[in-house]
């Protein structure tokens, strides 16, 4: 059979098994899908909650075994409960499951287990349903639960072991226990993602890492304040995506990733942090916790760590130095604040080949400080401004109305594209696009998005004004949304 003729079946019998969802099969139907054969029924069969596909088996004798040919299971405790008046408690609905495929001759070995559970959660069930899938060759592993905090779910020993694991998805309340054993081996891991797990120790990322011989996309978002001086170490020759989110505590980063491309980073930075080897980095998002949310022009020290502002200045830039050859960075605004504050301009990177900037964050910022990174980034091609203002005051900070003194090399000879997203129409904004306008001499776009809490007559005041403004490039044109 050609591959359109195979397609047209597939698409023919989702649309006829769509009813069963409904429950309203005729017998004729239900003839006239069972005479398709298993390969067709189990990839329709994939498409549906697991629970959905379980419920088909009581059709005939013919859909009985089908659901078990399916190679994954989705066991979400909200999809598994959703019925009213539910008898049976989540834990009892799985064993239900893993019972009934039992029952049924040579079920197809389950590749991908995805639990979700969070009120009815006992790391002995959890344990159970994991050691009985991985008796199969599973390729990916989902887990995202919610247990008591003293009763944390470690992983099976087995799982450490896997050969076939090729995704593994772990999530949790910080109840999710990481130890893995000295030897452990991931050989074939491509995707791995932490979010809120607990490590045994402060070598256990380190010796999952080095396990994981091909890893290519690595997600961490952690708490290390159970463990004192944590080695936040990344040693991966294949990785190519990195995306660390870390909350405030003790640890040390070191990154040596020459395949990485994409590098995301956020949260406070420790003083021992190691950047190195990355030659192909070409895109990055930047959201250095600046001392925890306290502003830098309000404090000259964190009094919490006693951390100086000029030295935690110091830590930021040695952060960002080796990704001076990047393309592409999102920033956050208060990042290039606390540059501009507390450094000597010319000790900021350059950041010779970036192609695109994008400023975000939830403050006022200052024109004064986007001049300077502007100086920075002489070959920049497209601006971002999506920057939630801070409505809480409207009054003009000294220096944010400041005129352009000279004009930087992006702004006279490349900047072809500026974005500003969620304009207030505020005269610390409208002053920015001004001088953008004003100095941008190759500039071709200038695309503006107002808030929409705005009425009709302040968008049109806020439109009429910046329709006035001069422009340097007479082929610049303005999109107003």
């Amino acid at each position: 059979m050609n591959m359109s003729g195979q397609r047209r079946r597939i698409e023919r019998a989702e649309s006829c098994v769509s009813s069963v969802r409904q429950k309203s099969l005729t017998n004729t139907d239900a003839d006239i899908i069972s005479t398709l054969p298993d390969f067709l029924l189990s990839h329709i069969l994939s498409l549906l909650p697991t629970k959905d596909a379980v419920v088909t088996s009581t059709l005939s004798s013919r859909w009985r075994p089908l659901w078990t040919l399916v190679p994954l299971l989705d066991l979400d405790e909200y999809q598994l409960l959703r019925t009213q008046n539910q008898t049976f408690r989540f834990p009892e609905i799985v064993s239900r499951i893993f019972i009934l495929r039992n029952t049924v001759p040579n079920p197809a070995p389950i590749h991908k287990l995805r639990i979700r559970c969070f009120n009815d959660c006992v790391p002995l069930h959890i344990d159970t349903w994991v050691r009985a899938t991985f008796r199969h060759r599973v390729q990916e592993l989902d887990l995202s639960i919610c247990t008591d905090p003293n009763e944390p779910l470690e992983l099976p020993r087995s799982v450490f072991f896997c050969s076939t694991l090729v995704v593994l998805k772990l999530e949790g309340n910080f109840n999710i226990l990481i130890n893995p054993p000295s030897a452990c081996d991931f050989p074939s891991l491509r995707i791995l993602e932490l979010r809120y797990v607990k490590f045994a120790n402060s070598d256990s990322l380190s010796t999952l890492l080095n396990a994981c011989t091909v890893l290519q996309d690595l997600t961490l978002n952690a708490n290390f304040t159970n463990l004192d001086n944590f080695n936040l170490v990344v040693l991966v020759d294949t990785l190519k995506t990195l995306d660390l989110r870390v909350e405030p505590s003790s640890y040390k980063v070191h990154i040596n990733t020459p395949a990485l491309e994409y590098f995301s980073f956020s949260g406070p930075l420790g003083e021992d942090v190691v950047l190195e080897n990355l030659p192909n980095l070409d895109d990055t998002l930047i959201d250095v916790d600046v001392q925890h949310g306290v502003g830098i022009q309000d404090y000259d020290v964190d009094v919490e760590h006693g951390v100086s502002i000029q030295d935690y200045a110091k830590r930021v830039r040695d952060f960002m130095r080796p990704l001076s050859n990047i393309v592409d960075m999102e920033l956050c605004i208060e990042v290039a604040e606390i540059l501009y504050d507390a450094s000597s301009h010319d000790d900021i990177p350059m950041f010779h080949n970036l192609n695109s900037l994008s400023l975000f964050g939830f403050h006022y910022f200052e024109w004064r400080v986007v001049q300077v990174l502007l100086h920075r980034t002489p070959k920049l091609q497209v601006l971002v401004f999506d920057l939630s203002a801070d409505h809480t005051s409207r009054s003009a900070i000294d220096g944010c109305l400041e005129k352009l003194q000279d004009v930087s090399e992006c702004l006279s000879s490349h900047l072809t594209a500026c974005h500003y997203r969620e304009l207030s129409g505020n005269g610390i904004e409208m002053e920015l696009l001004r001088q953008i306008l004003k100095a941008a001499r190759v500039l071709k776009t200038m695309s503006i998005s107002v808030e929409d809490t705005l009425d009709s007559e302040v968008k049109l005041r806020v439109w009429e004004e910046i329709s006035k403004y001069q422009r340097s490039s007479h082929s610049c044109q303005i999109a107003f949304d």
